[in-house]
């Protein structure tokens, strides 16, 4: 079976998509949805720069741990390789307008997704609860749109 790829973009890939990615990488896992993969990247990256501490700390919170994780800035190869390229914000999508699958995460929960970088760890553990709720309406609608039938 062919494997379908959703990449997750955010700015500098170290606080919001990284954890876009290990969030919904989570879900599939546990739904045994072996059909899909997930990455993420970001259109301003300054090479090497590893997960946020913050981020980092509030996955594990919630039992998520993301191995060995280095920042990748955006090629048009990951969006030709992708089904779905999900950006944090409408103006990311904006800058990727006609690059075919492009969404936000606006589209699917109604609001962007702030930058939390510099911010307390309350702000991380809001985004990481937003972007929860947001995993579930990706899979819902693109992962798993009939069901899972």
């Amino acid at each position: 079976m062919k494997r379908n790829k959703i990449l997750f973009v955010c700015s500098g890939n170290t606080c919001r998509s990284p954890m876009a990615e290990a969030i919904l990488r989570s879900k599939i896992k546990q739904r045994k949805i072996k059909w899909w993969d997930v990455s993420s990247c970001g259109l301003f990256v300054e090479a090497g720069r590893e997960l946020s501490p913050n981020s980092e700390i509030v996955l594990l919170e919630v039992g998520i741990h993301m191995e060995k994780f280095c920042a990748r800035q955006l090629t048009q190869k990951m969006i030709e390789r992708s089904s779905a390229v999900i950006c944090m914000t409408e103006l990311q999508k904006q800058i990727l307008d006609g690059c075919g699958k492009v969404y936000s995460i606006k589209d699917f929960c109604g609001a962007d997704v702030p930058d939390p970088y510099g911010c307390s760890i309350d702000v991380y553990r809001a985004t990481r609860d937003y972007l929860a709720r947001a995993c579930d309406l990706i899979i819902e609608k693109i992962i798993l749109p009939d069901g899972g039938k």
